[in-house]
């Protein structure tokens, strides 16, 4: 991956944050109604392309940290703006807030008070390029995270691409249970399926002198986009991360973890057809499918939980809601009583029984 302006600044440092969109809790929900006047842009999936993970924008960098080397004339920019949105159907008004910020993303820096209405802009990315990406976006229903390849998350900016799941704000609740955990900022912990490496790195930035985490995940892409995060916040030294599935690649430290954490596939399979087409159409379905009833990989996680935690360690995994956190929290405090104890279920912001978490005996 190609990765420009590498800093150990953290990303929120570099320019005002936003509130984040909407499709954070699209996950679990079915796809938005039609308006016939939006039926065009909404009823029809993009083309499946042969690698998932291509753009039409080739440049995998996040937008903001691309160099502003790309010249418009005030003139060309505003025609732009129109054409943008001239392309936002009446039922989908949130889209002109997406254009704003696809151009606070793309421009250097907001314009001067002194700055003349013929002074050319410094863009991020050609005219022609940011016209494609805003297309994906309305057309093809590309997430905007996909868009711009950033999320907003916790007091962070986090790198994504396509290939790699967004980060939730549900999501942003384990650092917090993490950080509950006595003595957890000098142990060492797993975060398996870090995905963007969000949980891994905002865990990391809490940790003391001895403290690890290992972020663990099977996709190449997650892997490349969880570095590029390991490096943009320096925590370098905190994170290792390990290309592999589940637990395999935790053989060396097997007994030895404070903490497992992970944010697992848990929709079950037959309910992806139904889910957002900004999430069923371009989320990797290896992030999003839990086999039949959605508990395929809850199940594996709680299997081998006792051979890696150390006694007393702590785990949380987060679930798709109130039945399966009910259903596991049931199965380990019956079938796996002799390893763990307190288990619980844990309310998300929603008051939705999201996470599952306990304690290794």
């Amino acid at each position: 991956m190609t990765v420009l302006s590498l800093s150990s600044r953290p990303l929120a440092s570099l320019r005002p944050s936003r509130p984040s969109p909407p499709l954070h809790r699209l996950l679990c929900s079915k796809p938005l109604a039609s308006s016939s006047s939006a039926s065009a842009f909404f009823l029809t999936p993009p083309t499946p392309r042969s690698d998932p993970t291509s753009t039409t924008d080739s440049d995998p960098t996040p937008l903001f940290l691309r160099p502003a080397t790309y010249p418009v004339p005030a003139a060309a920019l505003a025609a732009f703006r129109r054409r943008a949105s001239a392309l936002v159907p009446p039922s989908a008004p949130h889209l002109h807030r997406h254009l704003r910020w696809l151009l606070a993303d793309a421009s250097s820096s907001s314009p001067s008070p002194s700055s003349s209405d013929d002074e050319p802009a410094l863009l991020r990315a050609p005219l022609g390029d940011l016209e494609a990406m805003w297309e994906r976006h309305v057309r093809d229903r590309r997430p905007f995270q996909y868009v711009v390849g950033n999320e907003h998350w916790r007091d962070m900016v986090v790198a994504v691409r396509e290939g790699v799941l967004i980060p939730r704000p549900e999501t942003e609740g384990v650092v917090d249970m993490v950080r509950g955990v006595e003595g957890f900022e000098d142990g060492w912990w797993a975060d398996l399926g870090t995905g963007s490496g969000a949980i891994a790195v905002a865990v990391a930035r809490e940790l003391g002198p001895e403290g690890k985490v290992l972020a663990v995940d099977v996709s190449e892409v997650a892997v490349q986009v969880a570095r590029l995060n390991v490096q943009r916040y320096g925590v370098q030294d905190k994170v290792e991360i390990r290309h592999g599935s589940w637990f395999e690649p935790l053989e060396d430290v097997k007994g030895k973890l404070m903490g497992v954490i992970s944010n697992p596939p848990y929709i079950p399979t037959d309910d992806l057809p139904g889910l957002q087409p900004e999430v069923g159409w371009h989320e990797p379905k290896l992030a999003l499918d839990g086999g039949k009833d959605g508990l395929e990989h809850l199940l594996h996680l709680c299997e081998g939980l006792s051979s890696v935690l150390k006694p007393g360690g702590f785990f949380v995994f987060e679930t798709n809601g109130n039945k399966q956190s009910e259903f596991l929290v049931d199965l380990i405090s019956t079938k796996w009583s002799s390893s763990f104890h307190n288990v619980e279920a844990a309310l998300d912001f929603a008051d939705i029984k999201r996470f599952v978490t306990g304690y290794r005996r």
